[in-house]
């Protein structure tokens, strides 16, 4: 581990026996990679079932009487339509409407809600939305999240629950235990593929961990992560999105309630759409292996994007990347020049997501 690292996850030694050098990502040591192939680990998600320890995801509880209207200022979906038992996902946004980080929220009942979040500002920006309300925040490592997807998800998670977890509909979730153990499963993910996540005590979660792994559950690494989530067109905050950028420009619009009372950014995100300087994009690039990242597209030689989010996918034998492609030049079947480095091709633009456009998997 490096010296700036500050969490420290109850699975760090199964993740250094499977050959990780834990990495930072979010202040955690992080599996980036295994001694695996990360093209296997690809295929046990796509075609059986694999986990990810996801544990680098910050997990927030609000509670109190005001909680409602703190989670309902600080993200741009409609919280009040969001019932006990239900989840969803949003942009987080800054007082000029850009995007700031994004995040799950879920609510818990009984006036508490968990925010889950990657290394954005969000924490910043439920402190500032709670500023004289009637809520407790409290930030908490001790949950942990383990990540499991892959079309065998519910019935390896359902053999060894004391719940019917099949009931369960996309970003649903509820409290049961698996193997024993209390936690909360959530019908979520970042795979596009249909998957669960196991929300669990550190003093649980590697008795959980274990124990999927001998039903046959695949450990997978960042490196795969990495490839299923830019097949099915999802966003990572720091490289697909940034505070320069708004919702309209990255694909986000849909998470915008345009109708809903007050949100931070509101009037600002409202009157951004439809300035657009560029769209979020995928790109099929004409190279036999994966790019780099941050090479400029051309269009006739006029610079007309960048390449932020690149991957290789053996399954579909394709080179992929998700780009942020001026509006004019964002049309499918739009042939662009790659240039950066030792990169010199072309590629052509492509509807997203790559993989299951219709996001038929990930709901069934």
């Amino acid at each position: 581990m490096t010296e700036e690292l500050s969490r420290t996850s109850a699975l760090a030694s199964r993740h250094t026996e499977l050959g990780s050098g834990l990495e930072d990502w979010n202040g955690m040591g992080t599996a980036w990679s295994y001694h695996s192939d990360p093209c296997v680990e690809h295929d046990a998600i796509r075609e059986a079932v694999g986990m990810f320890d996801m544990s680098p995801l910050k997990k927030v509880y609000i509670r109190g009487d005001d909680a409602l209207q703190v989670v309902d200022h600080m993200i741009t979906r409609d919280m009040t339509k969001i019932e006990p038992g239900s989840a969803t996902y949003g942009s987080i946004l800054t007082e000029q409407g850009t995007v700031c980080d994004d995040a799950i929220i879920s609510n818990n009942g009984d006036n508490e809600w968990m925010l889950c979040h990657g290394s954005g500002e969000s924490m910043e920006r439920l402190q500032e939305s709670a500023a004289g309300r009637n809520v407790e925040i409290e930030f908490t490592d001790a949950l942990h999240n383990v990540s499991v997807q892959g079309p065998k998800s519910l019935d390896v998670l359902n053999a060894n629950a004391s719940t019917d977890l099949s009931r369960l509909k996309y970003y649903q979730h509820e409290e049961t235990e698996l193997f024993g153990h209390p936690c909360r499963v959530s019908r979520t993910g970042y795979s596009g593929e249909k998957g669960y996540e196991i929300f669990a005590d550190a003093s649980v979660v590697g008795d959980i961990w274990d124990k999927l792994s001998a039903e046959g559950v695949m450990p997978c690494s960042f490196a795969s992560l990495d490839k299923v989530r830019i097949e099915s067109g999802l966003l990572f905050f720091g490289y697909d999105m940034t505070t320069e950028h708004t919702p309209w420009e990255v694909g986000l619009g849909f998470t915008v309630a345009k109708n809903k009372g007050d949100f931070r950014g509101k009037d600002a995100v409202l009157a951004s759409e439809g300035k657009e300087r560029f769209l979020q994009s995928g790109l099929v690039v004409d190279h036999d292996d994966m790019i780099v990242g941050e090479e400029v597209l051309l269009l006739n030689g006029e610079e007309v994007g960048v390449v932020n989010s690149p991957a290789y996918s053996h399954r579909m034998n394709k080179s992929l990347a998700l780009a942020h492609v001026r509006p004019d030049a964002a049309v499918a079947g739009t042939s662009l020049s790659v240039k950066g480095g030792d990169i010199d091709c072309s590629a052509e633009v492509a509807q997203l997501p790559f993989y299951d456009p219709q996001k038929l998997r990930v709901r069934s």
